[in-house]
């Protein structure tokens, strides 16, 4: 678990004073990306982290400052472990108000002759997660969720589809996952009688009650999640099937990286891919951020929308 990652990240480094990012990644027995991910995280999170190039150099913590982290209660160290998730504080939810207060206890063990660069600091840096051209969704319901998901409580949710339709819910809340900044709540819905996944921005009211629940010893979050996920895109793919044949140069391997290939036939210097392009409209919308660096062999009806959509272009820009 990340939360763990990030606490042996702070003892280490305050243990010994100075390590490299592929010390800590060898002792933590992960990536060396994924260590300054987590470096990021906690200089976000307000922790004041000090990068050191060179052959001395190393990642420590600004002299003099100590973690301490013996000073941190269950519920504080959650929410030091939900900067990890995408939950920074300053969002206007409850629980950055909580990750607030996590960090100034933290503060509080820096020496007094250090609080003015932490004053500084804070002038002088700002850190901005919000998209430039849309807002945050709001999740009203996030800490009754939380609360619940953490206490085993079950709730009884009015829920919305996509379409606009309401429903009421009873849930055992199995465990929240956060996927590109959204909320997702896997819970047991006793009106299926099976295990559901809900989108928590569409949960419009929750309402707690004194019902417990338990979770089945063999029920793993992530597996289920990954699970779900191979079955999503299975089931879209089986459903979603549009092959368009390219034609492109063997240089251009990120354009293996951004579509789905089915297939590859290797032509001298280029290649020939097959790839899934889920559906005309699909294949209509993206097809022209391809043309520039592939041909489009098949199918003729797209081959002869792009002819179209090039021949309008040529007359605006003649």
């Amino acid at each position: 678990m990340r939360l763990h990652r990030l606490i042996a990240i702070l003892l280490l480094i305050e243990s010994r004073g100075r390590m490299k990012a592929h010390e800590l990644a060898l002792a933590l027995e992960t990536s060396v990306r994924s260590i300054y991910r987590d470096i990021d995280v906690l200089a976000e999170a307000g922790i004041p982290m000090v990068t050191t190039p060179g052959p001395q150099g190393g990642i420590s913590l600004m002299e003099g400052y100590t973690v301490n982290l013996k000073q941190l209660h269950g519920e504080e160290v959650i929410n030091l472990y939900l900067t990890g998730m995408g939950m920074y504080a300053g969002g206007g939810h409850e629980s950055a108000v909580k990750l607030n207060n996590t960090l100034l206890k933290l503060e509080k063990t820096l020496p007094a002759n250090y609080q003015i660069d932490v004053e500084k600091a804070k002038h002088r840096f700002y850190y901005d997660d919000t998209p430039w051209w849309t807002e945050r969704i709001a999740i009203p319901c996030l800490e009754a969720v939380r609360t619940a998901v953490w206490n085993s409580r079950k709730i009884i949710i009015q829920y919305s589809k996509v379409n606009g339709d309401s429903s009421s819910r009873t849930l055992h809340p199995y465990g929240l996952v956060v996927k590109k900044m959204d909320w997702y709540l896997v819970a047991f819905c006793e009106g299926a009688g099976q295990l559901r996944t809900f989108k928590c921005e569409r949960i419009t009211s929750v309402k707690l009650t004194d019902e417990h629940y338990l979770i089945p010893a063999e029920f793993t979050l992530e597996e289920h999640w990954k699970d779900r996920e191979r079955s999503f895109k299975q089931t879209r793919s089986e459903e979603e099937v549009y092959p368009v044949v390219l034609r492109t140069d063997r240089m251009n391997k990120d354009l293996l990286n951004r579509l789905e290939v089915t297939e590859t036939v290797t032509d001298g210097a280029q290649l020939i891919l097959t790839v899934n392009m889920y559906s005309y409209e699909r294949a209509c919308s993206d097809i022209m951020h391809i043309i520039s660096q592939a041909e489009i062999v098949e199918p003729l009806e797209l081959r002869q929308y792009i002819v179209g959509k090039l021949r309008v272009l040529q007359k605006v820009y003649r």
